[in-house]
Formats: C-alpha cells, structure tokens, sequence
C-alpha cells in the first residue's frame, strides 16, 4: 500500500485511513498488516474517521527511536506514539459514530513503528512466521494508542487478554475466508 493510501470501507461509506510506510528496506506484506489495523480499529468501535499510521523501519532507526523517547538502547520490536486521546466508547454502546460519546469524536490516533528485523529475531524464538509477529505487535502498538498499557499485572492480563482475543479473532475470519477462496478456485 503506498503512503497516504486509505485501506478499506468502514460502515455507511465512510474510510478508516491507515497509512502504512515500509521505510525498513525488508518486504513486508502491507496490506495485510492495513487490514489488520482496520480490523482492530472496528472491533475496538474506533470512529471509522480516525487516522492512523504504521511505519516499518530498519534497526538503526528503532534503536534511535527508542533512545530518543523512551532513554533505552537498542532496537526494540513496536513503538506508538498517541497523538490525541481516542478511547474505545464505553461498554453497552453500539459504536464510536457518535461525537457526543467521550473519546469518540474523529482524530488522529497516532503513530505504530515496527522493526521487521527485530520481529524476524522474536519470530524464530517462537517458532512463528514473521507476519503473525508483526500482526501481533501491530495489534500491541494500536492498543497502546488506545490508553491501554501492561505496567502492573492487572493492565497486562486486561491488555494481552484483548490482544490475544483480536488476533485470534481476525486469523480465524482470514483462515475462513482463504478456505472460501480455495473452494471458489477449485471450481
């Protein structure tokens, strides 16, 4: 997907735009981590006029990136970067359209760096392909946008639990719709 290209249709005609900018010099399959975002942002019922943008950058970047903001050396897997304070609506409400709702309104959520080359490393420790570990940092960045965080055990099993629920969520919709898409091709 090239930069500043909006990904998808989201409820009554209205775009969700996730800018997705692969400057990490490794191939990385950007609309699918796009889609990914989208998915999340939907099921979090963010309003489906919010911005977002996923950067891939190479270690060196990261690891200025991660000096620079957090005081940390080294490269590290995901950063984000809140722009302004959107919240998921609250619990009962039907969706994020409504700009009476706090957090609602539409806005620039932010910013979600990933590092592909640090992703690869974490991947092979866990025995998983490099785009499973890149949705779920994706996933990690974009509820981090979203005010969650993992400082103290509560927060982390809130956080991890709803990351691990949108991942599952969304390989079983894709595993679903590639099986469809087999069955289609085969006649």
């Amino acid at each position: 997907m090239a930069p500043g290209e909006t990904a998808g249709r989201r409820g009554r005609g209205q775009r969700v735009s996730i800018e997705v900018a692969n400057e990490s010099g490794i191939v990385v399959d950007e609309p699918a981590l796009a889609a990914l975002a989208r998915y999340v942002l939907d099921a979090m019922r963010i309003h489906p006029l919010a911005e977002l943008s996923v950067l891939l950058v190479d270690t060196g970047t990261m690891a200025d990136l991660h000096q620079r903001w957090l005081g940390e050396p080294g490269p590290t897997d995901v950063l984000a970067f809140p722009m302004d304070e959107l919240r998921p609506p609250p619990p009962g409400s039907d969706r994020a359209d409504r700009p009476d709702e706090q957090g609602t309104a539409p806005g620039l959520l932010g910013d979600v760096v990933l590092c592909p080359e640090v992703a690869a490393g974490q991947a092979r420790e866990a025995h998983h392909p490099v785009a499973d570990e890149l949705e779920m940092l994706c996933t990690h960045g974009i509820l981090h946008l979203l005010g969650f965080d993992h400082a103290d055990p509560d927060e982390h099993a809130t956080m991890f639990g709803l990351q691990d629920r949108l991942l599952s969520a969304w390989r079983a919709e894709h595993a679903a719709g590639r099986e469809h898409q087999a069955q289609d091709e085969s006649g």
